[in-house]
C-alpha cells in the first residue's frame, strides 16, 4: 500500500516557483500516491478575534485540515514575503490554528523552498522548520534551493544540477 503525501506551496502565486519546485520534488517520489493543492482555494477574510466570536471559523479552516488530515505526509514548498510567510498562507494557518494547535496533526513533514535570490528563502524556512513540532508537525528535513531561475529549467521541469537533484532526492527520502 502506498503512502499519500499531500503537496502543496504555502503561497497563493499562480506563477509561484515554490509550487513547480514541490511539483517537481513530488514527481521524485516513489511508491507514493500524491495529492496536490492549491492554498488559493482557501482563501478566507483576515483573521481577526472579533471576526472569529461573531461568525465562527471558516469551513475552509476546517476543509484545509480534513486535507492535511487525510495524508500519510506532507511536502510544502515555503514561498517568502520579505523573509516571512505570505500573508495568504499565514492567513490559513491562523485560522486553523483555531481549531486546533496541532495544524500538522502530527505528519511526517519536509520543508522545501526557494528564491529567484541568492538566499534561497532560507529566513523563511528556518522560520518554519522551528515552529513545525510547535504546531504538531514531525519535521523530517529542509532543503532550499537558491537562485531558482539558474537552477531549474522552466520548460523542462527540473533542476539542472546533479548534485541538486542528489540532495533533494537525500532530503525526500527521510519522508
Amino acid at each position: 500500500m502506498s503512502r499519500k503525501i499531500l503537496a502543496f506551496a504555502a503561497s497563493n502565486s499562480s506563477v509561484s516557483i515554490n509550487r513547480q519546485l514541490v511539483e517537481y520534488a513530488a514527481s521524485l517520489l516513489e511508491d507514493a500516491e500524491i495529492e496536490t493543492l492549491d492554498i488559493h482555494e482557501f482563501e478566507m477574510p483576515l483573521y481577526r478575534h472579533d471576526r472569529e466570536e461573531e461568525s465562527g471559523i471558516p469551513q475552509l479552516a476546517h476543509d484545509f485540515r480534513d486535507r492535511l488530515a487525510s495524508a500519510d505526509a506532507l511536502l510544502i514548498g515555503l514561498a517568502e514575503h520579505n523573509g516571512h510567510y505570505p500573508a495568504a498562507f499565514k492567513n490559513l494557518f491562523d485560522w486553523c490554528t483555531r481549531i486546533d494547535r496541532d495544524v500538522w496533526q502530527g505528519k511526517p513533514m519536509v520543508l522545501l523552498a526557494t528564491s529567484g535570490g541568492p538566499g534561497g528563502a532560507g529566513r523563511v524556512l528556518d522560520i518554519a522548520a522551528t515552529a513545525a513540532p510547535v504546531f504538531g508537525g514531525d519535521l523530517r528535513g529542509t532543503w532550499s534551493l537558491p537562485q531558482f531561475y539558474d537552477a531549474f529549467d522552466m520548460e523542462a521541469g527540473e533542476l539542472h544540477n546533479p548534485e541538486h537533484v542528489t540532495a533533494l532526492k537525500d532530503v525526500l527520502a527521510k519522508l
